[in-house]
Order: C-alpha cells, then sequence, then structure tokens
C-alpha cells in the first residue's frame, strides 16, 4: 500500500495539469481584456458635454447612491443574519422569534426616507429640466465672441431613415450632421415626416419625441468642445440601426465658417428635392444644402409639402367657418355643427320637447295622433302637463296586485 500512494499522486498530479493551464491562460485572459471593459464604462450619458446631460448625469448618480443605502446594507446584514442567528453550535437561533419594534422602524422608516427623497429629486428636477423651459443659466461660452444672449434655433426632422437639421436664421439645412457653437443656447423644434421616433443626443440632452403632425421642443447648449453621435431611440423599421446622426460642438468662429462653407455648396432644398429626399432610404450620407424653401418645416410638420395638399391649419380654419361662422373665432365648436350635449354658440341651450307642453310644441307631420278614444294619457302627449298628476297612483298597487285582479 505504500507503493500505491505516490502512483496515485503522480496520476492526480498528471490529470489535473491540464485543468491547471486553462486556469491560468483564462486568468490571463480576463487581466488583458480588463482594460477593454473598463473602457466600455465611458459612455456618452456619463461623459456629458452638455448642462442639460451633465445634470440628468448627476440624477442618475444620486439616485444610484440612494437606492445602494438599501442594497449595500441588505446585503450586509443577510449574512450576518444567517451566520449569528444559525442553529447549532455558537449561533443565537431562537424559533420563538416573531416582533422586534426596532427592527420595523428601521426596516419600514429607511426606504420611507430614501423615497421621499427621491420623490423630491423627481419633482425638481421635472421642472427644471423640462425641455419646453429655456435654460436659466446657459454655460459659459469658451471665447468671448459668442453671443450668449442670442438663442441659436434648429429645426429638426425625423425622416427615414435620416436626420434633416434645419437653420432658419442662417437659411442652410444638413442632412445626419448637426454642428452647435459652444456655449451658446440652442432652442430645437422637433417633428417627425411619417413614424414616431426619438430625437437623442446624449452628451448633449435627454431623449425628446418626434412625432408626424405635432412639434416638440428641446433647450440644450453644450459647454466645451465635442464629437459624439446622435441616434433614434425608437425602432422605426428596416433602416432604424443606421438612423443617426454626427454631432459638433465647436467654437463660435468655427460655427461660422461651417455655415459659409454649407452656404457654399450650391445646392437649394427645394420641394423636389424634398420629396426625393423624404423617401425611405438607408446609410444616407451627410449633406449640405445652401438654401432652404421657406416655410419648409411647418410645411412638414403639417403635412402639406406635397403639391395641393391643404395643411393642418387651412382645413382647421375652414372647419371653424364652416356654416357662415366667424373664422377668427377660435373657440371650441365656434362654426362648426354642434353635437349633441355640446354647449351653444349663441344664447342659452335650448330646452328639450319633453319640458314642454303640446301648446308649445305645436303641430306637424311628425305628430302622431291617438288612434283610440280610451287611450291612456302620456301615450300620445308626453308634454301634457296632465301627465304629471299622481292622484291616480295613490294609494299605489303593485303591478302583481294589477295582475292579479285580471286574472
Amino acid at each position: 500500500m505504500s507503493n500505491v500512494a505516490p502512483h496515485a499522486s503522480a496520476y492526480m498530479g498528471r490529470m489535473l495539469q491540464p485543468l491547471t493551464k486553462a486556469a491560468t491562460r483564462m486568468r490571463a485572459g480576463l487581466l488583458c481584456s480588463l482594460p477593454l471593459i473598463l473602457s466600455a464604462c465611458d459612455r456618452a450619458v456619463l461623459n456629458p458635454a452638455g448642462q442639460v446631460a451633465r445634470q440628468q448625469r448627476d440624477i442618475i448618480a444620486i439616485s444610484t447612491g440612494l437606492m445602494l443605502l438599501i442594497i449595500v446594507p441588505v446585503m450586509i446584514l443577510t449574512v450576518i443574519f444567517a451566520w449569528r442567528y444559525r442553529k447549532g453550535k455558537g449561533g443565537t437561533y431562537d424559533p420563538n422569534f416573531d416582533h422586534s419594534t426596532a427592527l420595523e422602524l428601521v426596516i419600514w422608516s429607511a426606504p420611507l426616507l430614501i423615497i421621499i427623497i427621491l420623490g423630491a429629486l423627481t419633482w425638481s428636477s421635472t421642472h427644471l429640466l423640462d425641455p419646453f423651459r429655456p435654460l436659466d443659466r446657459p454655460a459659459v461660452a469658451q471665447d468671448a465672441d459668442a453671443p450668449r444672449e442670442n438663442m441659436l434655433r434648429v429645426q429638426v426632422v425625423s425622416m427615414d431613415w435620416k436626420w434633416l437639421f434645419i437653420y432658419p436664421d442662417q437659411g442652410i439645412a444638413t442632412v445626419n450632421e448637426l454642428v452647435l457653437p459652444v456655449g451658446r443656447q440652442v432652442r430645437f423644434d422637433i417633428t417627425s415626416t411619417n413614424m414616431m421616433s426619438t430625437f437623442y443626443a446624449p452628451t448633449m440632452a435627454g431623449m425628446i419625441y418626434a412625432m408626424p403632425g405635432m412639434q416638440s421642443t428641446l433647450h440644450a447648449v453644450l459647454d466645451k468642445p465635442v464629437t459624439a453621435e446622435g441616434l433614434s431611440g425608437m425602432y422605426t423599421g428596416a433602416g432604424f440601426a443606421d438612423q443617426r446622426f454626427k454631432l459638433y460642438g465647436v467654437p463660435t468662429a468655427r460655427f461660422d465658417q461651417w455655415v459659409a462653407e454649407a452656404k457654399g455648396s450650391g445646392r437649394a432644398l427645394d420641394l423636389p428635392t424634398y420629396m426625393a429626399l423624404v423617401k425611405p432610404s438607408e446609410k444616407v450620407p451627410v449633406m449640405h444644402f445652401a438654401a432652404v424653401q421657406p416655410d419648409l418645416f411647418r410645411r412638414v410638420m403639417e403635412r402639406c409639402v406635397e403639391p395641393g395638399k391643404p395643411c393642418m391649419s387651412d382645413v382647421m380654419r375652414h372647419d371653424m367657418g364652416r356654416g357662415g361662422g366667424n373664422p377668427h373665432d377660435v373657440r371650441p365648436g365656434a362654426g362648426m355643427t354642434p353635437g349633441r350635449g355640446s354647449a351653444p354658440l349663441h344664447g342659452d341651450k335650448p330646452e328639450g320637447a319633453i319640458f314642454k307642453s303640446p301648446e308649445e310644441k305645436g303641430s306637424g307631420e311628425h305628430f302622431t295622433k291617438p288612434t283610440h278614444p280610451n287611450q291612456a294619457r302620456g301615450v300620445t302627449k308626453p308634454g301634457d302637463a296632465t301627465n304629471r298628476n299622481m292622484t291616480e297612483l295613490s294609494p299605489w298597487r303593485s303591478p302583481l296586485d294589477a295582475a292579479a285582479a285580471r286574472a
């Protein structure tokens, strides 16, 4: 038996040697891939270049920290309780335990306090980061020439599957390229041509819906130069994955130079060009347009770009003016045919016929005359005042009594 043990140990060592080498290679592979794993932490949401995106990142960090105040202690106490109150040697197992006031206070007060703090944080950030609300304190400009008080307007159109950016004050337009001056507040007016999507530039601001026939608004500002990417966060069909655009934050002088370069492209975004551009297409390269069809964004939003198609505002104005009504009267239902239960346009609401006597209702071809002289009152004259005479029902008799009397 003394000779068997060394042979067994050697045999087991030879068997475990491949496993040991595999474990060593696995550890080396994990160590080599660690920089790649850590590099993935540098995401756009956690590396903002705009004032709004930075506040949103802070909200995420604060919310995560508050939730960890519960998660981490619970995980630690789970191990401590399992070890301390175990059944066995050294444990304090108590099968009759059913209540602890101190423990109940801790269990309920801590989550309640965190919920109150998160609710206050949500309420304040919802109002402060309202996308329709201009920013109170824009970021400090990087250079003295940046016009801080002059808000830049950009009109955004989500198309299948590309992005159209119109600069109405500069008179230019681009496809899949958004260039913004650093330190200057921007107002985005956002709509869509066909399907609902989302305009999302993570390094600049949050995600805003782009809807056909409607306009969304976003106020944002970049406070440092950046080269990033924007995208649509909602699935809209085959080319959804490639509906992305380049975002550049540049100094004011470089932005003015870029506008001059776009004006020198010599290509105009007129209605025929737009009708060709609006057709579904994927992986569209960057385009610059030196001129834009006047009022193009409004016509896209009101879905009347096609020649001869009426705009939504014209249709609504026509509907409000139906029947000789005042087209400038924008009250609900003004100039339109009133429906059942709607408020009258002029005067008081007319009284229903059921509340009128036969003399008030008059006569006409739609009134049916009694067919039998002994017919009960109220059948042919529902509005007669005598129908309100209830003396015949006193004393009151049950319908079952009447049926028994007839039997």
